[in-house]
């Protein structure tokens, strides 16, 4: 049906429905970061504060206007590993956030059973599956299709069918992916053509997020410490990761966050300060201060 363009002209146009600040509901999202970095932890934590329909149950902070049904189609990791995860991040939710998410969140072990998007009858199966849901991850891209990562052609293709679910279901489809080596290697993982293969991927998606690692640079810069600002280092910088934004369509780019590894690999916030570095005539030698 085509738009009518007096009634746009005339009326008050609807408020936009995110699912979180910037992922348009019905829309297709990307989550890319080098493997083992958190992404798959970080998605899962996201898809409880969508299923949580009461306070406690948002441990990443996205701060989701509303809540509802999530599916979430874990390709990657075998039961024993998402009952572990799940297991460790409930010991920071209330009963009631574990009751609620329990409700609402369907987390499906698909690994090894060769889904493929592409196929007809896969496609179904997982509309039908995903009816009514708020959100929809696919963990990750890779393991739902056999087109060609490389090729612009087949990853427009396989957006469109993803958008295809997205449309039909009403839900956010959020598929998560990982960077090519290149970008891993140099740094680069918040970049928006980090995303490993044919830049359709990211092109095509309407929102793309990112877990990046924190690199030896940012150790030295940046202090977990309120009481004397002494950086973190680089024994430490594995236990954070940031959080950004590399493309949103419908809404102001956020300010990236930090985010804490604790025990059992569950990422929660954690306020960085930046060391202030002075130069000062102290022996005839420089000396650092930290900023307070």
């Amino acid at each position: 049906m085509a738009l009518d363009i007096m009634a746009a002209f005339t009326n008050e146009p609807p408020e936009l429905d995110f699912i979180w600040p910037g992922f348009l509901a019905g829309t297709v999202g990307a989550l890319v970061a080098p493997g083992a970095t958190g992404k798959s932890f970080f998605a899962l934590e996201a898809a409880m504060s969508i299923a949580c329909s009461v306070a406690g149950g948002d441990l990443v902070g996205l701060a989701p206007a509303h809540t509802g049904r999530v599916v979430y189609l874990a390709g990657e990791d075998p039961q024993p590993a998402l009952v572990r995860r799940v297991h460790a991040i409930g010991q920071h939710l209330n009963q009631s956030a574990r009751e609620a998410i329990a409700e609402n969140l369907m987390l499906e072990p698909i690994m090894g059973k060769r889904l493929n998007v592409m196929d007809e009858a896969h496609l179904r199966r997982v509309i039908d599956y995903s009816a009514g849901a708020r959100l929809i991850v696919l963990d990750t891209l890779s393991r739902i299709h056999s087109l060609d990562e490389n090729s612009n052609g087949d990853m427009a293709h396989l957006v469109s069918v993803l958008e295809h679910i997205a449309a039909t279901t009403g839900a956010a489809v959020l598929y998560l992916h990982h960077v090519n080596k290149g970008s891993a290697r140099d740094g680069q993982t918040d970049q928006q053509q980090a995303a490993r293969g044919a830049s359709a991927l990211i092109d095509n998606a309407r929102w793309c997020g990112y877990v990046a690692k924190m690199t030896e640079q940012e150790a030295e810069r940046l202090s977990d410490r309120g009481f004397d600002r002494a950086p973190i280092g680089n024994e430490r910088r594995g236990l954070f990761v940031r959080f950004g934004v590399s493309k949103q369509n419908y809404d102001a780019t956020p300010l990236d966050r930090w985010y804490q590894r604790h025990t059992g690999g569950v990422l929660l916030p954690v306020e960085l300060q930046e060391i202030k570095r002075e130069s000062g005539n102290k022996g005839g030698k420089g000396y650092d201060s930290a900023a307070y």
